[in-house]
Parts: structure tokens; sequence; C-alpha cells
């Protein structure tokens, strides 16, 4: 239900005092830049030109928001979820402070933010798990926000090399406390696994109860 309406930018938040007020349920996608973010969340959507997508890493500077059409926004008619784009960790052509700057609003919002009910960490299929995003995993467990590893670009590894990544990802969390124990392997190419990972955002904003 949640993905059959079209989805809308509402907001870029810059910094904390940006936020929208704490209200519909949120979850966030993470990842190293150029990781195929923005193209997953325009395919999961189905709304191709909603996240922007570049080829130079580090364009999503800010928070972004996007959440279903049709509500008003105001008390009694609020939108049942919204979708956070979050600026790519690992590079960015910008100058240090500013890069900095994104650093410290991502992991601040990640520790803050009590709507948040999952953040979704992005794995380039063709590269797996890197020294970066095991520190990025480290502080979602330190910070006890539940989180779940999404492999993008399913379609760019042959089928046998996809299913040793995936086993082998779900190894590497199992002893995490944060992490969801089943990882989802995509295309936003193909279409692959979009279904699964509608599905799991349903049931992490639905059943799961607030942190």
């Amino acid at each position: 239900m949640l993905f059959r309406r079209g989805f809308v930018f509402i907001r870029g938040v810059p910094s904390m005092k940006f936020l929208p007020p704490e209200g519909p349920h949120e979850v966030a996608f993470a990842g190293r830049s150029n990781v195929g973010k923005s193209s997953l969340i325009n395919a999961l959507v189905r709304h191709k030109g909603l996240a922007r997508t570049s080829n130079t890493p580090g364009r999503t500077q800010e928070l972004n928001y996007f959440v279903p059409d049709g509500y008003s926004g105001k008390d009694g008619d609020l939108p049942p979820m919204a979708i956070v784009d979050m600026p790519g960790y690992g590079f960015a052509k910008a100058p240090k402070p500013q890069v900095e700057a994104w650093t410290k609003l991502v992991f601040d919002y990640l520790r803050g933010r009590v709507t948040l009910k999952r953040v979704y960490v992005l794995i380039d299929s063709r590269h797996g798990l890197k020294e970066i995003d095991e520190e990025v995993l480290g502080l979602l467990d330190k910070a006890a926000v539940s989180y779940q590893i999404v492999l993008t670009k399913a379609d760019k590894i042959k089928a046998p090399a996809l299913t040793k990544l995936v086993e082998e990802t779900a190894k590497k969390i199992v002893r995490r406390p944060a992490a969801f124990p089943v990882v989802l392997a995509t295309s936003s190419e193909k279409g692959w696994g979009l279904d699964e990972l509608r599905m799991a955002i349903s049931t992490a904003v639905e059943y799961e109860p607030a942190r």
C-alpha cells in the first residue's frame, strides 16, 4: 500500500534545525558515493526523476525527504512514511569543511531522530563491504539504529558470484547487534529485488516499534 501512490520531494535539509517535525515514520538510505542510491530510490518509487542522479560522486549534499503524494501534511492528514536520501560517504568533490559538515549532519540525524525506523545501507555488488562501510555499520550499532544491507548493481556480476556475496555479507554482519539478518540484492536497471525491498520497508514501517 505504501508504494501505490506516487512520491514527491518535500524538503532538502542542510542542518538539523531544518528537519521536518517528527511525525511519519522514516526510512533512510545510506551508502558510499556513487553506489547507485538515487537510482535505487527512483526505481523503488517508480519515478525516474525524483532523486537526482549524477556521475559526479557526492552530489547529494543534504538530507532529501520524499513522501507519498496526496497528503496535506496537516495534523490528521500526514503521510504514512518518509524516505530520506542521505549524502553519500567516502568521497565527495567538495572542500573538506563541507564534507565534514555533511558527515556531522548525517550522524546527528541518525543518533537523534526518534521516528527513524531503519537505515538501508547500500553496498555495490562489484566491490562488497569496504572498510568505510564497516565503520558506518559500527556507528549504527553504537547508536542502536536498525539497519539492513542492500546490494546494488546486482546485474553487473554473475549469478554464482552474487549468491556467494549475499552469503558472505550475511556472515559478516551476523554478530552486529543492530543489523537485520537478511541481505537483499537489487538492480535498479533490471528491477531485481525491488518488490522484496518494498516489502521490507513496509514491514519495518508498519509493524516494528519505535526505538
